[in-house]
C-alpha cells in the first residue's frame, strides 16, 4: 500500500535521513523506534506529507506524493492519512463532536452525514455521552480517543501516530493500544507509531528499529 524508497532529509548540513526503503501493507500495525534523534518523527512528517523529502519517494498505492502540488497534496493528506499526536491537538473552543468533524468539513461532506459518523465513531470509543464536552472537561484518555475518531472521520488509508500514548497514565495508555488493534481488526485499519513505549512496539505486526537515520532492524512479531 505504502513504499518509501531511497528516503533522504537534510536541514541545511544535517543529514537526519540517510536512505530509508520501507513498504507497509494495508491493515499492518508498525512501530517505529529507537533514540532521540534517529530520525523518527522526520519520517513520519515525511509519510504524512507535512513535509518534503531532499531525495527519494513516497508513494501511495502506487501513487507518488512527491508529484502532487500543494492544494492536491492538502487535499490528499485530508483524504488519506490520519494524524494522532502525542498532546492530541484539540481545539479547545470546541466540543469533542465538533472536533472529529473537522477534517469532514474541510473534505466538504455535508454537515449532517459528517455528524451522524462522528457520533458512530465516538460510541465505538465509549464517549458518547461525552460528546458536548470540550477537552477540558475531558480527561488525558478521553481527549486522545476524541484524537483517533477525528482521524478516523475520512476513512484515510493510514493513521500515523507520534508518541499517542506518552503523555497518559499506566491505564489510559492500555486502553489506547487495544482500541489501536481493535480498529485494526474492525476496520482494516492501518497504523504507523512512533513510540518509546517497548510494551506498545512489542505488541505490534513489525517493529522498524531507527538509528541514526537509518533502519538498524525490521522483526516480525512471532505468534
Amino acid at each position: 500500500m505504502i513504499k518509501i524508497e531511497k528516503l533522504t532529509k537534510k536541514f541545511g548540513n544535517l543529514q537526519v535521513l540517510k536512505g530509508i526503503d520501507l513498504t507497509i501493507e494495508k491493515g499492518e500495525v508498525i512501530s517505529i523506534v529507537g533514540p532521540s534523534g534517529a530520525g523518527k518523527t522526520t519520517l513520519l512528517q515525511l509519510l504524512g506529507t507535512l513535509d518534503k523529502p531532499t531525495s527519494g519517494r513516497i508513494s501511495f498505492n502506487g501513487e507518488e506524493t512527491g508529484k502532487m502540488g500543494s492544494k492536491r497534496l492538502a487535499a490528499f493528506r485530508n483524504r488519506h492519512i490520519g494524524f494522532v499526536f502525542q498532546f492530541h491537538q484539540l481545539l479547545p473552543e470546541f466540543t469533542a463532536l465538533e472536533n472529529v468533524i473537522i477534517p469532514a468539513l474541510i473534505a466538504g461532506r455535508k454537515r449532517k452525514e459528517a455528524e451522524a459518523e462522528a457520533m458512530e465513531l465516538l460510541r465505538l470509543m465509549g464517549l458518547e455521552k461525552r460528546a458536548t464536552h470540550k477537552p477540558s472537561e475531558l480527561s488525558g484518555g478521553e481527549n486522545q480517543r476524541v484524537a483517533v475518531a477525528r482521524a478516523l472521520i475520512n476513512k484515510p488509508d493510514v493513521i500515523l501516530a507520534d508518541e499517542p500514548s506518552g503523555s497518559l497514565d499506566s491505564k489510559n495508555k492500555e486502553e489506547l493500544h487495544k482500541l489501536f488493534f481493535d480498529l485494526r481488526d474492525r476496520f482494516g485499519q492501518t497504523f504507523v507509531v512512533v513510540t518509546h513505549d517497548e510494551g506498545l512496539a512489542s505488541l505490534t505486526d513489525r517493529t522498524i528499529r531507527m538509528v541514526d537515520g537509518v533502519i538498524e532492524e525490521k522483526s516480525v512479531k512471532q505468534s
